[in-house]
């Protein structure tokens, strides 16, 4: 939502959250302290904002300052140019880029054009993948069995996902590791290597070997652990005999 403003009026936001209304901590107390560190003196200043004082900071004010609350209406809170004292106030608050922030419609503009474009990128790169590309992304992804699908329903899913992630999915289209990872799912699809004791274990499941390969630690991927397995020096052998298993059937 956009507020009318005038030069030099400000509107900030809430930055998590859009209450019906919020009412900011207005003035530094034990429970809650504003302080804003001052290099210049090298020392915590307290704030408060007072609507009949030139300063938001207390030590600047006079002992007749008139403390006035600070609430945002459905998240948002615009200060006229006429209030500097409270633009001020809303500057040093170290709240400020925490709960709420200054809305800069330009910035936002911009950011919303970079993500519109990263969009488009994401798409028209989903539409130009081959079938081959198509099915090791729809692995990777979605840890399925792509031949279980159509290429309509894969296409589909995959530029749904580019859609809503698009640098997500820019990033793993051109990573060089992706048909090494859709392999690794291949493995596991065609039974030549197969998961026990729920999942926490791999194990060689081909005609000359049934052995464990690794453990996969608590909260890992296990396809990525595979994956890092079969790329190293230990592992390098039974990748090659697995990728010969898949492209003798």
């Amino acid at each position: 939502m956009k507020l009318n403003t005038r030069p030099g009026d400000k509107v900030y936001r809430l930055k998590n959250s859009s209450p019906l209304s919020f009412i900011l901590p207005s003035r530094s107390t034990k429970r809650f302290p504003l302080l804003h560190y001052d290099e210049t003196t090298n020392s915590n200043r307290p704030l408060r904002y007072a609507v009949n004082q030139k300063s938001p900071f207390e030590d600047e004010q006079d002992g007749n300052a008139i403390v006035d609350p600070v609430i945002f209406e459905n998240g948002m809170l615009r200060v006229p140019k006429q209030n500097p004292v409270l633009q001020a106030f809303l500057h040093y608050h170290p709240m400020n880029g925490v709960v709420y922030e200054e809305v800069n419609y330009e910035r936002d503009a911009e950011t919303e054009v970079q993500t519109i474009a990263s969009e488009i990128d994401a798409l028209v790169l989903a539409k130009s993948l081959d079938i081959h590309k198509l099915e090791n992304v729809a692995r990777v992804l979605f840890g399925i069995d792509p031949l279980n699908f159509t290429t309509a329903e894969l296409k589909r899913d995959v530029m749904m996902f580019a859609k809503r992630n698009p640098q997500e999915f820019m990033d793993m289209v051109n990573d060089p590791t992706l048909e090494m990872e859709a392999n690794v799912h291949r493995f596991f699809e065609e039974g030549l290597l197969t998961f026990r004791n729920s999942n926490k274990e791999v194990w060689y499941n081909t005609k000359s070997n049934k052995k464990k390969m690794i453990n996969i630690p608590y909260g890992e991927d296990p396809y990525m652990m595979v994956s890092l397995f079969l790329k190293s020096d230990e592992g390098i052998d039974s990748l090659q005999l697995l990728e010969g298993l898949l492209d003798s059937e």
